[in-house]
């Protein structure tokens, strides 16, 4: 497919994501006639820099300021998902997220550190933190994914507490699906459903994290790309690394984050590897426009990429400190 085909036929732009570096600059170009937005996002090759999908300000700001405080890259990307998996009011990912269609909040997780070192947990109930539980895996384990009622049994033999994970709002909202659905998972792009985060530090050391309820409204035991590594998250502290976000089925099927590394490794820019996987999931799906999917990925230099496939976009931009904070949130806008 030709770019300007491929510009004109889809209806694309970035990921929103939230990007803390200490020198940002971020450009848009928008087709109105095709209906296309581009948005690209590079950096000047500062370091630190953390970067992660969707508006989620106070996550990255908290893996910022572990940063300073001496944390690793890995820790500051579990301190930093952390943040929304306690966020009970965002039914997005940990407590207070949207159930399966029988009612019940499953989990999946994953990390990776700079040293090729991956820990998962899949479909995991009743623990706040699964980002938090997959380090354990990784570290404290001989596995690399843990699921179900193991992983959660695990999760408190290390310490973790069981809580009620899904909130009167989320029950009430998948009470009244049950009653005006066709009871099959609705794909709704505005369903932000996951947070990726990656971080490099000032010694360029690279780490990863993907924390997510999964599809709201999912056949029971639905496992998406969140949790499985070179899908929902890749980690190479040679190159670089990506994260998913959007519809996990559509990212499996191509092994996006993995695919997106690989594209760097070749000499392309994050922002042009993001593009290409895109391309990629465009060339095999006809059907583009009932599902989002959407990367970022920071290579070895903290120079950074976003890219999805959406239909508009709204930015926002603040200072921090020293630091500027680019936050964007995508909508569709039919």
């Amino acid at each position: 497919m030709k770019r300007r085909n491929f510009l004109q036929k889809a209806a694309l732009g970035s990921v929103g994501i939230t990007t803390l570096g200490t020198s940002l600059r971020a450009t848009a170009a928008t087709s109105k006639k095709a209906k296309t937005t581009l948005r690209s996002q590079t950096s000047d090759a500062s370091l630190p820099v953390v970067i992660a999908t969707w508006s989620v300000a106070q996550a990255t700001q908290k893996a910022w300021q572990s940063l300073q405080e001496g944390s690793s890259a890995l820790d500051a990307v579990i301190a930093g998902c952390g943040v929304e998996e306690a966020n009970a009011k965002g039914q997005s990912v940990g407590i207070g997220g949207l159930p399966d269609r029988e009612g019940r909040v499953t989990l999946d997780a994953c990390v990776m550190n700079e040293k090729g070192n991956y820990g998962a947990v899949l479909c995991m109930q009743n623990i706040k933190h699964p980002i938090a539980v997959a380090k354990k895996v990784m570290e404290d384990t001989p596995h690399v994914i843990m699921a179900g009622g193991g992983a959660e049994q695990f999760a408190v033999s290390q310490g973790f507490e069981r809580e009620n994970l899904l909130t009167e709002q989320s029950k009430k909202d998948w009470e009244t699906w049950r009653q005006t659905s066709k009871y099959k998972p609705i794909i709704n792009i505005e369903n932000h459903d996951t947070i990726g985060m990656l971080a490099i530090d000032t010694n360029g050391t690279i780490s990863g994290g993907c924390t997510t309820s999964g599809l709201a409204y999912k056949m029971a035991g639905r496992v998406g790309d969140s949790a499985i590594i070179g899908s929902g998250l890749f980690v190479d502290n040679e190159i670089g690394a990506a994260t998913a976000t959007g519809l996990g089925e559509e990212v499996l099927k191509t092994v996006g984050s993995f695919l997106i590394v690989e594209l760097m490794r070749q000499g392309k820019s994050p922002q042009q590897a993001c593009e290409q996987a895109i391309l990629r999931i465009i060339e095999k799906t006809p059907n583009i426009q009932d599902f989002q999917v959407g990367y970022i990925a920071v290579n070895k230099k903290g120079e950074t990429g976003a890219y999805s496939i959406h239909e508009g976009f709204t930015t926002t931009t603040y200072q921090h400190q020293k630091n500027t904070i680019s936050n964007s949130d995508f909508y569709n806008k039919k």
